[in-house]
């Protein structure tokens, strides 16, 4: 099992003066901790169970970029970008240009966003969930046409785009992974089978039939089940001093049982830099030789 850092709260208690420089700490030791990748939200204000949207949130990219200038293995990516956010073109060159001067450690996650407060307070326009993962099939196509280096013109019902150059090419071949978040079993699910490399789903006991279903959108496609990483979202909390490892450990293995093979989580007050310090230490090396366990049966 590999585990994921996400960084989804910056309101620590030096406030913004300190932000960068704590940041910095994070991503280095966190680097050198052994987590597999580093990701943040891409999310415009905080969201309700984290704080008041009042609270400080980072734009995503930009975030990336910094991180990247201070790790040098981990993989960095959005847990996960809102398709409706950025112009899927747009969207492929920033990815591009995350890979690129990164060394090849950017990918890709999307899914069909939900956040209707954060967009309609800025002004980004927030259509309906229908048209949203309309969007998201389109968005993919168009990342994936772009890291191709087809440049023909692409005519979509929601994108249309006269000719997706992407240059320079990224460094990850065939393209950078593409981790496509969240569980609905038609359409999400329907979509990692057919573009991702990876799914992102929640810590839930359903997660063995959702694992099912996905494979069976495999199975309808022809895509080989196995060649899809299987991620959920979590929380890393080892206590003051590591005294809630082992039951952090055993919540590891549970999900392990149940099929995930990455768990991407954050870390309860990573500001204090010694808890990402432990999870390095004790819970890394405690799980790394978890395989994931199917339950289906099969």
């Amino acid at each position: 099992m590999k585990l994921g850092l996400q960084i989804p709260d910056f309101t620590w208690p030096d406030g913004s003066a300190r932000l960068g420089s704590t940041l910095a700490t994070i991503a280095k030791t966190a680097d050198s901790a052994g987590f597999d990748s580093i990701g943040v939200m891409d999310h415009f204000f905080q969201i309700g169970h984290l704080g008041p949207p009042e609270h400080e949130m980072l734009e995503g990219y930009t975030t990336l970029g910094f991180l990247a200038a201070n790790t040098s293995r981990a993989r960095l990516m959005t847990v996960v970008t809102g398709v409706h956010y950025r112009h899927p073109g747009l969207l492929a060159k920033t990815v591009t240009t995350l890979d690129v001067l990164s060394g090849g450690r950017a990918w890709l996650g999307i899914g069909a966003g939900w956040n209707e407060e954060e967009s309609r307070g800025l002004g980004v326009p927030f259509p309906p969930l229908g048209q949203r993962f309309e969007q998201l099939k389109e968005t993919l196509e168009i990342c994936l046409q772009m890291w191709r280096g087809d440049e023909s013109p692409y005519q979509g019902q929601q994108y249309k785009l006269d000719r997706p150059l992407n240059s320079p090419q990224s460094i990850s071949r065939p393209h950078p992974g593409i981790m496509i978040g969240g569980s609905g079993e038609k359409k999400t699910l329907s979509l990692v089978a057919r573009f991702a490399d990876a799914c992102n789903l929640f810590p839930t006991p359903d997660l063995p039939h959702k694992l099912e279903v996905l494979r069976g959108h495999c199975e309808a496609v022809g895509r080989n089940y196995d060649e899809i990483e299987k991620t959920a979202i979590f929380q890393f909390d080892v206590g003051e001093r590591g005294e809630k490892v082992d039951d952090l450990v055993g919540r590891l293995h549970w999900l392990a049982g149940m099929g995930i093979e990455t768990v991407i989580g954050s870390v309860k007050d990573v500001w204090r830099i010694e808890p990402l310090e432990i999870v390095g230490e004790r819970v890394i090396p405690a799980v790394a030789e978890l395989t994931a366990t199917a339950t289906s049966g099969r």
